[in-house]
């Protein structure tokens, strides 16, 4: 029986006093007995957290009687446990690190939103480019057919990415999606900013896309990434399921991603169970030699 339930949420919004927000969040979330990572600025909040179908109904609640936080829409999926191991509420600078000069308000501006069947009609029309907005390690994972692949690891290198390469597209029809939407609400708006005229995000991200009844996830190959201990969760219902993924070091296709045993690498890298066993889940011969092995322990 599902006892447990994950949330992925967020809403761009004024908080005033975040500090003090932050603290009676943190407080709250561990009343109720839930674990995960909410970050909150003065422009919003931005969280996941797992806890029992009832304390996390209870947590939605308590959000919806706060006029700020009471049309926040919440992604969820039914898990058998938690898929965090404590609790983190964080005040930070910004919901999603992007550090420009001049930051984007998505209450202002940004691409236009396309509910999952709209984003499947204008993914068919063919003449878009498709674009992640989620880092190269989670696009190799899974994305969306003929998706762009952007060439950074983190989101704040996003702003030099579009300046010296994406640039060119800037006359295309530019779909951006992302897990939760919260990422694309700044993007699309910075490439609009930047000069790009016909924008559009994928409303409630890759998870709400897969949920939606109408399209299941199609055109979706591989899995979704997410930050907390389940790695990656699967987004297509309606095709057959794709690999995207090879083996960082016999290169077949596999959806295992692991974390380097060497504890001074810890590199997240694909790896099938056969070069799990051969290589003790070592990332490179260096790693396997390494001192700090959790698994070969080396002395």
């Amino acid at each position: 029986m599902i006892m447990y339930r994950v949330l992925l949420y967020y809403k761009y919004v004024r908080i005033e006093n975040p500090e003090e927000f932050t603290a009676r969040h943190l407080d709250l979330c561990e009343d109720l007995g839930l674990r995960g990572r909410i970050l909150i600025a003065e422009e919003g909040i931005n969280g996941t957290c797992s806890g029992t179908i009832e304390s996390t109904e209870e947590y939605i609640q308590h959000m919806k009687s706060d006029i700020r936080f009471a049309d926040m829409e919440y992604k969820t999926d039914e898990v058998p446990d938690h898929v965090f191991k404590r609790m983190h509420v964080r005040c930070k600078k910004e919901l999603v690190t992007f550090r420009l000069p001049e930051d984007i308000d998505p209450n202002k501006i940004s691409g236009k939103h396309l509910l999952p069947a709209q984003w499947l009609e204008k993914m068919l029309e063919g003449d878009v480019i498709i674009l992640d907005g989620r880092t190269d390690y989670e696009f190799d994972l899974g994305h969306f057919r003929n998706a762009m692949r952007p060439q950074v690891r983190s989101f704040r290198e996003f702003p030099d990415w579009v300046k010296n390469d994406f640039i060119r597209f800037k006359d295309k029809t530019i779909l951006t999606y992302c897990t939760g939407g919260v990422r694309c609400e700044k993007l699309s708006g910075y490439l609009i900013k930047e000069g790009f005229t016909d924008v559009y995000q994928l409303h409630g991200g890759i998870i709400n896309y897969s949920r939606d009844p109408e399209v299941k996830g199609r055109l979706f190959e591989g899995k979704c990434y997410v930050f907390d201990e389940r790695i990656s969760v699967p987004v297509n219902f309606a095709d057959k399921y794709t690999i995207t993924g090879k083996c960082h070091h016999c290169g077949i296709p596999t959806d295992r991603y692991v974390n380097c045993a060497n504890l001074d690498c810890h590199l997240q890298h694909f790896e099938c169970a056969a070069c799990e066993e051969k290589w003790a889940r070592s990332c490179s011969e260096e790693c396997m030699q390494a001192l700090r092995h959790e698994i070969l322990q080396n002395t």
